[in-house]
């Protein structure tokens, strides 16, 4: 269907009152529209999707910046979600730093040619040099990749990007937000382009997916692009070559394995120095007790504990990420001030309201966990009969949940990890059941289990719950796949049910084996006490199962 520019000006009257210039005349597009373009029209909010690319200066304070820019500087416009984050080598005029490329969706009032001019506002304001030769280096780069369906051709703005085909650098991230999206003109979906590219091509596989591990406004200087690389890290198994370590210092009286330990502050911070020398990537501090029965101390009680130590830890010169171990917001945000960079949070925020905006405007990563209850009562709540009595199915279908939620309250996909929970709301056999089948926490579907078929036979299930090729149909609220997959084993209960080992210190060896079963797993960081000897069995570990 032939039409011009200006039969576009019906589409949206609020968006062409916005416009900051008047569409070009004598240009004409091509134009394709649906039933879901209609829709669009008359509600007046249209759906864009973004493509974002940086090389230059501070890449990751880069992306934030333009996503915050997009979300509250883009007239009648939000974010509505935003993908995972790639380090990507340069394409066409190679000689040039790599770059991050990202994508969003954008709901917007404004006509595409409004939303260029707006880009390129955006843009120009956060220093791009627009008199820099074609395909060079950039500051921001941002291009409409999507706007509902329209099919559009103009001197200024086609739609779809006229290379998108031939990008992995965009179709990757696109593919991370809907991999179903149509591109019309080439009879392809987005997944079946990303695809073509990555098997059917002589295009490199140069992008790989990379994971923040420091808050874009940290306190810490960690030193100019030469360290980016203890920043980002690539957690995916496809990528990954080492595993990540988290060590435990717990700032308590009461937990499990070393309460009281390391309860003063010279103390905690000569433990974070052992931690460090012996190999740990993160340090995480924490000032509550989460084992099983354990009572809540309060916000100030816990600030009182942790944020001395993480100041202390700085003041020393130590550079490595600090992750807080919280589940209260003001408890997080003391500790980011006092220098952490990533909040690790027990109940994935669904203790406290405040967590996940909290998140969203400090721009950190944010460990995930799965629980039900508090630690007061998560030992009673491990019945996932609703479930078919699947654990990892319950847990999955429960985690989305909380996935959809920080994603909607605005944190970026890119700085989520997940974290299944082990020992949380989860009984001795469960916790087994569990590292034994980690590959299907970030599955994009999981067959019925054994346990899960028996259980629905037994209640006189049709088995209808099954969907294509014997997978089930989950209704998951977002699907889980790709995020980096946190493990947290160390020196828990179920290792000693399995060992007889009743003192928690001398669980090490059996925290060896779940340590070895998570990497086999995938799983990208492991929280452990024994850093040590983690280390040498994690690295064997790796060389066994991580691609190489």
């Amino acid at each position: 269907i032939t039409r011009v520019l200006g039969d576009y000006a019906a589409m949206s009257s609020a968006a062409a009152s916005v416009a900051p210039t008047p569409p070009r005349a004598a240009s004409p597009m091509v134009a394709t529209t649906s039933d879901a373009n209609d829709k669009a029209a008359k509600s007046g909010m249209h759906s864009a999707y973004i493509a974002l690319g940086t090389n230059l200066g501070n890449r990751l304070e880069n992306m934030h910046q333009a996503l915050h820019r997009l979300n509250t500087d883009l007239p009648t416009s939000h974010v509505v979600e935003s993908s995972f984050l790639y380090q990507t080598a340069p394409m066409y005029v190679t000689d040039q730093p790599a770059f991050l490329n990202a994508a969003c969706l954008v709901k917007t009032a404004l006509e595409p040619l409004a939303l260029l001019d707006e880009l390129k506002r955006i843009e120009a304001e956060m220093g791009r040099d627009f008199g820099m030769y074609r395909n060079g280096p950039r500051i921001m780069d941002l291009d409409i990749l999507f706007y509902d369906e329209i099919d559009m051709q103009t001197d200024r703005l086609t739609i779809p990007h006229a290379l998108l085909h031939e990008r992995r650098f965009q179709l990757g991230p696109l593919c991370d937000i809907d991999s179903d999206l149509m591109h019309h003109r080439l009879g392809k979906t987005t997944g079946a382009l990303f695809r073509h590219l990555t098997t059917h091509s002589d295009a490199p596989d140069d992008i790989v997916r990379v994971t923040p591990l420091r808050a874009v406004n940290a306190s810490v200087d960690a030193g100019p692009s030469a360290s980016e690389s203890s920043i980002l890290k690539a957690l995916s198994p496809l990528s990954q070559k080492e595993t990540v370590f988290m060590g435990i210092l717990n700032c308590t009286p009461d937990s499990f394995s070393d309460g009281g330990d390391f309860a003063t502050l010279d103390l905690a911070v000569e433990h974070a120095a052992a931690l460090i020398k012996s190999g740990a990537d993160i340090l995480d501090i924490g000032g509550q007790s989460t084992r099983p029965g354990a009572t809540q101390v309060g916000v100030e009680e816990e600030i009182r504990r942790v944020v001395p130590v993480i100041r202390r830890i700085r003041e020393l010169g130590i550079t490595a990420p600090i992750s807080i171990d919280t589940f209260y917001a003001e408890v997080a945000a003391a500790a980011l001030d006092a220098g952490a960079d990533i909040v690790n949070d027990v109940t994935g925020g669904g203790f406290d309201p405040e967590m996940l905006p909290l998140v969203a405007r400090r721009q950190c990563p944010y460990v995930m966990m799965h629980m039900r209850g508090d630690p007061s009562t998560m030992t009673k709540m491990n019945d996932y009969g609703e479930y078919g009595g699947d654990v990892v199915r319950g847990t999955r279908f429960e985690l989305a949940q909380r996935v959809r939620a920080a994603l909607d309250q605005g944190v970026p996909r890119w700085n989520i990890i997940l974290d299944p929970g082990i020992g949380f709301a989860k009984e001795g056999a469960q916790n087994f059941e569990f590292l034994r089948r980690l590959p299907e926490l970030t599955a994009r579907n999981i067959r019925a289990s054994t346990k899960s078929t028996s259980a629905s036979l037994a209640a006189g299930s049709s088995g209808s719950e099954e969907g294509e090729e014997g997978f089930i149909d989950e209704d998951l609220a977002t699907g889980l796949e790709n995020y980096p997959v946190l493990v947290g084993s160390s020196r828990k209960r179920f290792i000693g049910h399995a060992t007889g080992k009743t003192d928690a210190k001398d669980r090490v060896w059996g925290t060896a084996a779940t340590v070895t079963a998570a990497i086999q797993g995938g799983a990208s960081i492991v929280r452990i006490h024994d850093v040590a000897e983690m280390v040498d069995v994690a690295r064997v570990s790796d060389h066994i199962y991580r691609k190489r």
